[in-house]
């Protein structure tokens, strides 16, 4: 019996090496070193007579009794930490929580976490970054990460927040001197503000399934840019109607083609955490779905 009984710290080793794919991520998931993950998994399979894992200087594989003991334990450990939660309640959550956040969502989202969340959860100390990059969750040792747009195969755990929808924006007075465009064809010969993500253009993408590709005007990878450059009389731009509310409201940008509406686009938290995320990351990823809800498609 006392070979089960084995220190929940070997036992969550264990599984962020196996979730993280080294003992280097699963030490940075955990605060601590890869030199202390590797000994308390190596403690583990002392314990339990098998070898867990197949280690080279490049790579570490599951044997066949780690894949049988991961698939038994995770879920295991996976209750006991909601149990601890259970007993701590929401309002004793606490740690670090690093985040990562796209431009276009930043000013939105922050007005809410600080509003709310912060004075809610005091504990929990945010460090949040607002960029349009695809950070390395493991590397960079962030907790979790908002992505807008569809996504391929991921390693990591995701969740859908919300689905947004996109519009087509310019400034009025830009309008003005160029005309509303009356057809897709008339659309397509104007001036566009481009989303770029490495060497591909995101396409305008209608709710019937039609994609656009104009020539672009200016092509960036950051939202908060497009929208700016929408403002400055640049062209036009396809933004999440989330982003350009208040302008919208103020007058400064004209939603272009509202009869046509275009397809709109999920929002999603990815972690690192595998089935044990901490409840921080719970408690965030819960709130931003929560706020998100009001704007969704």
């Amino acid at each position: 019996m006392t070979a089960g009984l084995e220190p929940t710290t070997g036992l969550h080793a264990f599984v962020r090496a196996v979730e993280t794919g080294s003992f280097s991520a699963a030490a940075r998931l955990a605060g601590t070193t890869p030199s202390a993950v590797s000994k308390s998994v190596e403690r583990l399979e002392r314990r339990l007579g098998v070898k867990l894992f197949l280690r080279s200087t490049r790579s570490l594989t599951l044997t066949v009794d780690g894949t049988a003991y991961y698939e038994r334990i995770a879920p295991l450990l996976r209750a006991l930490d909601e149990a601890g939660d259970a007993l701590k309640g929401a309002e004793r959550a606490q740690g670090v929580l690093r985040a990562s956040i796209p431009g276009v969502l930043g000013p939105a989202l922050m007005e809410a976490l600080t509003r709310e969340f912060v004075p809610r959860y005091p504990e929990i100390k945010l460090e949040i970054s607002i960029t349009d990059r695809h950070v390395d969750l493991i590397r960079e040792g962030y907790d979790v990460a908002l992505r807008v747009g569809e996504m391929g195969n991921v390693d990591w755990m995701v969740r859908r927040l919300a689905t947004l929808p996109l519009i087509l924006v310019a400034a009025p007075q830009w309008l003005e001197r160029v005309a509303h465009p009356a057809t897709r064809e008339a659309l397509a010969q104007l001036p566009h503000i481009r989303y770029r993500l490495g060497s591909q253009a995101y396409p305008i993408r209608f709710a019937d399934g039609t994609d656009l590709l104009p020539e672009g005007a200016l092509d960036t990878d950051s939202g908060q840019a497009m929208r700016i450059a929408a403002l400055g009389g640049v062209g036009i731009a396809q933004l999440l109607r989330l982003a350009v509310a208040d302008d919208l409201a103020a007058g400064r940008l004209a939603e272009i083609f509202p009869h046509d509406p275009l397809a709109s686009v999920p929002v999603q938290a990815l972690h690192a955490f595998g089935r044990l995320a901490p409840l921080r990351v719970r408690l965030f990823t819960d709130f931003l779905a929560d706020r998100l809800a009001a704007h969704s498609a």
